[in-house]
């Protein structure tokens, strides 16, 4: 890696996000790297990624491409309906402490089976962890685009007030909230 990609500022990341973002609108092909050459680089030097995103597990949200990344550059947490847990929690905090990521994105998108799942059906098994958080977020929301946005904004309210390192200013981490158009492929960010 040509520059240390951990050292980059939020306000950086961001930018690099949403740059990623807008070649992919247009491309037809992925154009991040994923070389022999940055999979020597990152085996031998290790992982320098300059974001985290929390998204879905939807196979149709495909953080690296939807950001023009390539191996290295994100520190990805997927999980249905981008809730957060300790699980989720830990991995962020490893990101920001160890590996030195002053961006933190949750990213939920449009056409969520999770967040369509909370408010129509009452799920069983495993799957109602999820759909119970989920509806946390979402109380008596129908509109589902307006419900993926709640459950966006209730995963930074999570991240925010459980994790220690936000609060010590020396870390310069910021939290953004994202919505993945899939119809479209346009990441809208927000707060």
């Amino acid at each position: 890696m040509a520059h240390i990609l951990s050292e980059i500022s939020a306000a950086q990341a961001l930018e690099k996000l949403k740059s990623g973002n807008a070649r992919f609108l247009n491309s037809a092909t992925s154009d991040g790297d994923v070389s022999p050459g940055i999979r020597r680089e990152t085996c031998e030097n290790g992982q320098q990624p300059y974001a985290v995103v929390i998204t879905c597990s939807d196979s149709r949200v495909i953080p690296e491409s939807v950001f023009g990344a390539g191996i290295g550059e994100l520190f990805v947490i997927r999980v249905a309906g981008n809730v957060m847990d300790d699980h989720q929690l830990g991995s962020v905090e490893y990101a920001a402490s160890h590996l030195g990521v002053k961006l933190i994105v949750v990213m939920g998108h449009t056409h969520c089976g999770a967040v369509s799942a909370a408010i129509h059906h009452d799920p069983e098994g495993y799957i109602k962890f999820i759909t119970d958080e989920i509806r946390l977020a979402v109380g008596s929301e129908t509109d589902e685009t307006k419900a993926c946005c709640l459950n966006i904004k209730r995963s930074i309210e999570v991240i925010e007030s459980s994790l220690e390192i936000l609060r010590e200013e020396k870390h310069g981490l910021k939290v953004a909230g994202a919505l993945y158009h899939i119809e479209s492929g346009r990441v809208e960010f927000f707060n």
